[in-house]
């Protein structure tokens, strides 16, 4: 079987795939990008049909390209943003081939560079760039049995209200997909529970600023790591019907029944923990900080922009908030289905390589893997906070190309430096037998003459 070589392979072409191909090619790098469905695909078939971008268009993008059409503070759709980096696969020239599915990574024994196992045959790499992104394995808690009689599914695989039977719906999760799915689904007239655990709640915008901008200018994107305890705290933001803050108590005064983190199943009935109103709570102190933290920065540099005390309004608790639900009859409270909104895991099952934790979780630095020659790229708090978002995956990328070349450089030297080697070698083994001298034997001499 024939072996193509490369001398560095991305997997995944996703937003991830794509930045990175970019900054090789800038690098000078030959690369192949594979991608095992088509480009930006988790875009297309794993977002509901009405998800649109919780950045305004002017923050989330690349450098290089704007979404054409849109204005600054448009939230783009699905379908556009996937549309967005197959136009800028185009444009860079990426050299991606999709359809090929990446089975398996190993080391070569003995000699520099990985044997990679695809779909279409056997690629052998010197460098492999893992991007396939944070959002890989849909987790579903097993709390809730598969046969209890209900419809259970993650939210990447939720696509509209019309999709689930008839009923009340709980959805578990309050970050940015859980609360927006159980938004829609409250508007569309049904039965709505939203167990809601520990988040942040940023204002969508205020005075006169997106909170994209004001996490940008108070150094927030650029933090290094999370606070104790809150690496997987989701953040509460909306860009639907043109971005709006999320406001909890406003949803239970339009009907939702907000619980709190759900805890165990048993014969049909649903625990909650007691912190629904801790998390609210929470929830609030965080909004209010950032508001506290704006003001600051207005005051410090003297900008023009206008005051909103309204913004500092919060609603008194709703019932559900002061006398919270601990238990639930599911079937008593008319609840069919439920959408778990609960992240994901990586999965890295076809990457053979000594790199991983007790937890199955990348071992590295800033996307350098503790193996040679192996990087991540597109990990939530890769480099910083905003590592996972479209703007700081190409940021990182950039990083990791550097990186790269720069390997390449000390591996060019060593073949270098092993070919001069051989060369002088030999230069000094050729000129040795050339300039040998041979003495002539000398004849003996005549009987009679003096020797």
């Amino acid at each position: 079987m024939s072996v193509e070589e490369v001398d560095t392979l991305v997997v995944g072409g996703g937003q991830a795939g794509l930045a990175m191909s970019e900054h090789l090619s800038k690098c000078g790098i030959p690369h192949l990008v594979l991608e095992r469905d088509r480009i930006a695909e988790r875009w297309r078939s794993q977002r509901w049909d009405s998800l649109v971008t919780n950045g305004p268009a002017w923050h989330d993008r690349f450098p290089g390209m704007e979404f054409p059409g849109a204005a600054p503070d448009d939230f783009i759709h699905k379908e556009a943003v996937a549309d967005y980096f197959v136009a800028y696969a185009k444009m860079i020239a990426a050299p991606i081939r999709c359809g090929v599915e990446v089975r398996e990574v190993r080391r070569e024994a003995g000699q520099p560079g990985f044997r990679v196992e695809t779909s279409a045959g056997v690629i052998a790499a010197k460098s492999v760039v893992a991007a396939t992104g944070p959002f890989q394995r849909p987790i579903i808690p097993p709390v809730v049995p598969e046969d209890a009689g209900l419809t259970q599914i993650h939210s990447s695989t939720y696509r509209n209200p019309g999709q689930l039977p008839e009923g009340a719906v709980l959805v578990v999760g309050a970050g940015s997909s859980g609360v927006q799915i159980a938004d829609e689904l409250l508007r569309t007239g049904r039965s709505v529970f939203l167990s809601v655990g520990p988040h942040d709640r940023p204002p969508r915008a205020y005075r006169g600023r997106d909170f994209c901008w004001w996490l940008g200018v108070l150094g927030k994107w650029d933090l290094q790591t999370p606070r104790p305890g809150m690496e997987h705290v989701t953040i509460a933001v909306s860009g639907a019907r043109g971005g709006e803050t999320i406001d909890f108590r406003r949803l239970a005064a339009q009907g939702m029944t907000l619980v709190g983190c759900t805890r165990s199943y048993q014969d049909g009935v649903i625990t909650f923990a007691p912190d629904l109103n801790e998390n609210i709570a929470r929830g609030d102190a965080n909004y209010l900080s950032l508001l506290d933290e704006a003001d600051a920065y207005v005051a410090r540099n003297g900008l023009d922009l206008p005051e909103e005390p309204g913004a500092r309004k919060i609603d008194a608790d709703p019932e559900c908030v002061t006398n919270p639900i601990l238990e639930l009859d599911l079937a008593r409270a008319g609840i069919r289905s439920i959408i778990w909104a609960t992240g994901f895991g990586v999965d890295y099952s076809w990457l053979k390589v000594d790199t991983f934790d007790e937890n199955g979780k990348p071992k590295h630095q800033r996307g350098v893997s503790t193996e040679p020659g192996i990087y991540f790229l597109g990990l939530p708090w890769q480099s910083r906070r905003g590592s996972s978002f479209i703007w700081g995956v190409w940021h990182d990328a950039k990083f990791l190309a550097d990186q790269i070349a720069t390997q390449r450089k000390y591996l060019a030297y060593h073949e270098a430096a092993k070919q001069g080697a051989n060369d002088h070698h030999n230069a000094t083994a050729d000129n040795s037998q050339s300039t040998q001298i041979t003495r002539p034997t000398r004849a003996p001499a005549p009987v009679g003459d003096k020797a």
